[in-house]
């Protein structure tokens, strides 16, 4: 039984998130050819690629667990990489297109997110298998989706714009979207989130994805959540690194100072996200909203963490820390498990 989003098969329920190891055309392909990843997620592309800085983007790792630090902004690619290098993945297949890619995108702008948005919907255009088939009511499910990475908290005077989920800002980010979403109900669209620390920062997210539900008909054109990315404003030191270099001219480990946390520390804030959305989403009275299926990351370390994101109510599961440790087969390791 495939498990996902509404109209996006992820099967294996197991996929990457949005991070530097997806960063690349092959990165991409080794994801995509692994047995044990049920879908593939690009790291978060601007329109015009971001400009990254060895000497400031960087991630460190905890020799002791599975935890990463990092500095990163988005991805240097331009997202016309991205939907180049999609579709010649989709299309060299001598048996078609086996799994689903996720398109992570990000923009501050409304305008600029609209021609984002185009630019996919000519790729789903121009791959001629853009569907499984199958599905009980005889509807096709697509094999691009889309994310909208609302919650990166390495970004200089730009706060997570998710943080405010009812601000104008935030909604007019989500209205080209929510506009495209309902012209064609084969676009499959998600929103990145942030860790969230209290209740009422998710019930305000669900009220502002709510607000573009169709009134007559009921149907939502977001379909997942992908919760959460990693939590900003940390700190990890290089004694804890592994590698220490020049503790004297700078103790700690990244350059920046802060950076965002992600791994084992953040796995039960990320289970809380993931099981209370889940209930305030079971919980509304929108079908569509009921409906929108979550993408459960943060410490997904081991087959066990795997387990727990699905109990606490994740349609699927991602990861991206473990992926920069050991590699593609770490997928392998997390499924293998079960």
């Amino acid at each position: 039984m495939s498990t996902g989003a509404p109209f996006l098969r992820i099967e294996p329920p197991l996929l990457n998130s949005a991070c530097p190891w997806a960063s690349t055309r092959e990165d991409l392909q080794a994801l995509f050819d692994s047995s044990s990843t049920g879908a593939v997620t690009t790291r978060t592309a601007t329109l015009n690629g971001f400009e990254e800085d060895a000497k400031v983007h960087q991630v460190a790792f905890n020799a002791a667990q599975n935890t990463s630090l990092n500095s990163y902004g988005y991805s240097p690619y331009p997202l016309s990489n991205y939907i180049a290098w999609v579709k010649d993945i989709l299309t060299s297949g001598v048996l078609g297109p086996k799994k689903p890619f996720i398109i992570s995108i990000t923009s501050s702008h409304p305008s600029e997110l609209r021609t984002m948005l185009g630019m996919i919907q000519d790729l789903r255009r121009s791959i001629a298998r853009d569907s499984f088939s199958g599905t009980s009511s005889g509807e096709s499910q697509s094999i691009i989706g889309v994310e909208l990475n609302t919650s990166c908290p390495n970004i200089p005077d730009k706060p997570p714009p998710a943080y405010a989920p009812l601000s104008r800002e935030f909604l007019d980010l989500l209205k080209p979207m929510a506009e495209m979403g309902n012209e064609d109900e084969g676009l499959v669209l998600g929103l990145k989130l942030p860790p969230y620390v209290y209740r009422r920062q998710m019930i305000e997210l669900v009220e502002a994805v709510a607000t573009f539900a169709n009134a007559e008909t009921g149907r939502c054109p977001f379909r997942f959540f992908t919760c959460t990315n990693t939590l900003g404003g940390c700190v990890m030191f290089q004694d804890q690194t592994g590698s220490i270099t020049d503790q004297d001219a700078n103790p700690l480990a990244l350059p920046t100072k802060y950076g965002g946390l992600a791994g084992e520390p953040l796995h039960s804030l990320a289970l809380g996200n993931v099981m209370s959305f889940k209930e305030i989403l079971t919980q509304h009275p929108i079908e569509e909203v009921r409906q929108i299926g979550i993408i459960g990351v943060g410490g997904v370390t081991s087959p066990e963490a795997y387990r727990r994101m699905l109990k606490a109510g994740a349609t699927a599961v991602a990861c991206a820390t473990a992926l920069g440790v050991h590699g593609v087969s770490v997928f392998d390791q997390l499924i293998g498990g079960n």
